[in-house]
């Protein structure tokens, strides 16, 4: 009894040095993740607000801050039929180029998951999108879709398709489709690479056991594969959400005007667009940041959605 409370813990030289390191070692996990936290605050969050104030000025690009206006560059934002207009062309085109974006990644990503011969090959061709500049690819894609010498208009024409030359870039539905096309051919690749790692991770036992219970091979990909690349396809809609609803460089460059107006009659032209000419061309800057946090909030929203939707389809 005598020797155990000798010896009784947190007491001597021994127990002192623990207490006294113990709120360090509290602290030390807070010290490894401060950086992102401070990157992120000069980075992100101080230009969020920073935007957010701008939105309340008559705030010239080039003079500087103007005079308090409150909430009316949302007013007019609000009031705005180009705002609209630009809102449907943004959502028509996410639409278009990334749903099936999505289910051609995972039909890619399938087959390359499969024994081919140099299947590193295969994998490395997917990428080659990602590594053409989007000027080029938006040239190429001129070039394609054009009026006259356009080869998709040919094409359509000899498969007796259409009678006449399309102008892609005149009218809403076909400058749309032309842009999703763009868009699908740069990311399809990128986010088949992304399922075929998931596919990857699958463990194997779980294919044999199919096999067993004699399990065709959709069948396999329908009740072991989609099921286990769940949370990537979750991980991919959002970020393909993201990156659909700030699209900016296919439809800028697709513009042969290069002015933002997304075609004569904005029949192409996307928020980022609007955003780009009414802060770098009209330098309202007011106007522009009240444009920036509408579109901060409407992917937010639209992200969540997206986010709950597949949350619950795995759920079920």
């Amino acid at each position: 009894m005598a020797l155990q409370a000798r010896i009784r813990p947190g007491t001597g030289r021994s127990g002192r040095r623990a207490g006294r390191l113990r709120p360090e070692r509290h602290l030390l996990p807070y010290l490894f993740i401060a950086p992102f936290f401070v990157v992120f605050g000069i980075f992100g969050l101080y230009p969020l607000l920073q935007t957010f104030w701008v939105s309340l000025h008559d705030w010239d690009r080039l003079a500087g801050p103007g005079q308090w206006t409150g909430l009316d560059n949302f007013t007019r934002l609000l009031g705005d039929s180009d705002f609209y207009t630009a809102t449907y062309n943004t959502f028509s085109i996410f639409v278009l180029s990334t749903a099936p974006q999505l289910v051609a990644a995972v039909a890619l990503a399938w087959l390359l998951d499969r024994k081919l011969r140099a299947s590193s090959v295969w994998r490395a061709l997917v990428l080659v999108p990602q590594y053409v500049s989007v000027v080029a690819v938006a040239l190429v894609f001129s070039q394609l879709f054009g009026r006259d010498f356009g080869i998709v208009n040919w094409a359509l024409e000899g498969l007796g398709i259409i009678s006449s030359p399309v102008d892609w870039t005149a009218d809403t539905w076909s400058s749309h489709l032309a842009i999703s096309f763009m868009v699908m051919w740069r990311w399809t690749g990128y986010n088949a690479l992304i399922y075929l790692a998931a596919m990857q991770a699958v463990p194997r036992e779980l294919y044999e056991s199919a096999q067993i219970d004699g399990a065709g091979r959709l069948r396999t990909f329908l009740k072991v594969t989609l099921p286990a690349i769940r949370p990537t396809v979750v991980f991919t809609v959002v970020i393909s959400t993201i990156g659909g609803l700030q699209l900016f460089a296919e439809p800028f460059l697709f513009d042969q005007q290069g002015n933002a107006e997304g075609g004569a009659e904005h029949q192409f032209q996307t928020l980022t667009l609007m955003l780009y000419k009414y802060g770098f061309i009209n330098n309202d800057a007011g106007y522009a940041s009240a444009i920036s946090w509408v579109l901060f909030l409407v992917i937010a929203v639209v992200a969540a959605i997206n986010f709950l939707l597949v949350r619950r389809s795995d759920r079920g």
